[in-house]
């Protein structure tokens, strides 16, 4: 790390690579009318799904991908990027001579060849890459809504946000004040300076925080000279996150890596220039954005593709996430419009809509759940439960029950598999 930058890698915790968590960090910042999901696939039918949810829902928003592998510095092989969901926040800085490989093999770009308006901060604080990556799609996010200055108007403010929660039905982002108020503040920063932005704003870092695991002493005591041998022996694995957005401006889809130079412009996926002034002169085709969105997916799973390749046939290790629309914005319009129709409570259709709005209200409510046993350290209830069995004469007895139901599965399984 280069001298004269604050190292905060104690003050950021890190977090797990999950839809759940990263949504409810991302509603935590304020911001509305989103979700991330995860993709187990690069097939066309599943990147088509994430514009084409349903039956009647053609241009659903997609703001960007949040790419998760593991990090090693450049020039130490081949096999340099990973991911892991439970250990997902690398330990690099961009204050590193080394850089990760990329996907596309394109140099970053600096200074004036950074497109204007495009959001980039190095990331200066090891553990806050997951959420860098999510801030980057979020800032950059073609469709997205400011929040109104509430200062002079409150009331008018908000009636502002809920007109554009109407007319958009879910489609835009609602960045929330805090977001708006920082990317307001930091506009014209240097990608290092809004790295430290980033850093030392306690806001984001306590919102990040909020979804550690409590560390605790049995894992990690300094003096336990098993462990410390351990540590010393073996290249403990980094991981990391990188963002795919699009760029409204410019037609082009770029890779942000804040441990990385400047952002590498991944393709174009619109023609004809930037093409900015028409587009916000008039009302979005809503075909033309499925379509744009299609073509700059693509263009992403070609360059994840390409990373990818150079990993051995056998790694599995890697997790992608798409920041997208709410599911619950455009079943609610669905809703709405079947009942504009004049459709009755009973017609299959409207069931169908409320129950997949059902599924998605149940859905946040367990992760509600798991993000609260997340939180909790469940080591030293196990261990201490460990010592009472075994303080009681009951450990053994256990354990040897575990093994017996172990070994007659076993010989049934053997069983089948001669039958077979």
């Amino acid at each position: 790390m280069a001298e004269g930058i604050h190292d905060g890698s104690s003050d950021w915790c890190t977090i797990e690579s999950d839809p759940g968590v990263f949504t409810s960090l991302i509603e935590s910042f304020g911001v509305r009318n989103v979700e991330v999901t995860e993709l187990w696939s690069l097939d066309d039918d599943s990147l088509a799904s994430l514009v084409r949810p349903m039956d009647g829902v053609d241009d659903a928003s997609v703001h960007g991908l949040i790419f998760l592998f593991k990090w090693q510095k450049e020039g130490t092989g081949a096999a340099a990027n990973n991911n892991n969901n439970n250990n997902s926040n690398s330990n690099a800085t961009a204050e590193d001579d080394a850089t990760p490989e990329t996907g596309t093999g394109t140099a970053p770009l600096t200074g004036d060849d950074v497109p204007p308006n495009l959001f980039f901060a190095h990331q200066v604080v090891t553990n806050a890459c997951a959420t860098q990556a999510i801030l980057s799609v979020l800032f950059n996010a073609p469709r997205s809504i400011p929040h109104p200055e509430s200062d002079d108007d409150t009331t008018n403010a908000n009636t502002n946000v809920n007109a554009a929660i109407d007319d958009h039905s879910g489609r835009h982002l609602l960045l929330g004040p805090l977001l708006t108020s920082f990317r307001a503040f930091s506009r014209h920063f240097p990608p290092s300076l809004l790295g430290e932005a980033i850093g030392s704003s306690e806001e984001i870092r306590a919102a990040h925080n909020s979804f550690g695991r409590a560390d605790d002493a049995f894992l990690h005591d300094p003096t336990s000279r098993r462990r410390r041998d351990r540590r010393e022996g073996e290249d403990e694995d980094v991981f990391h996150f990188v963002a795919f957005v699009p760029h409204g401006e410019d037609g082009c889809l770029y890779e942000l890596d804040g441990l990385k130079a400047g952002p590498v412009r991944v393709g174009r996926y619109r023609d004809g220039g930037d093409g900015a002034e028409n587009r916000n002169s008039q009302t979005e085709s809503n075909s033309a954005y499925a379509k744009e969105t299609l073509t700059w997916l693509h263009l992403a799973k070609t360059a994840i593709q390409t990373r990818l390749s150079h990993y051995p046939p056998a790694e599995i290790k890697f997790n992608l996430l798409a920041v997208t629309q709410d599911r619950r914005t455009y079943l609610s319009s669905h809703l709405d419009s079947l009942v504009a129709m004049g459709l009755e409570e009973s017609d299959p259709a409207m069931l169908h809509v409320r129950e997949e709005l059902l599924a998605e209200e149940n859905k946040r409510e367990l992760w509600q759940v798991e993000n609260e046993r997340r939180r909790w350290n469940y080591l030293p209830f196990c261990v201490e439960l460990l010592r009472s069995l075994a303080g009681s004469g009951k450990l053994e007895e256990l354990v040897e029950g575990v093994r017996g139901r172990v070994r007659e599965r076993e010989e049934r399984r053997k069983k089948n598999h001669v039958r077979e």
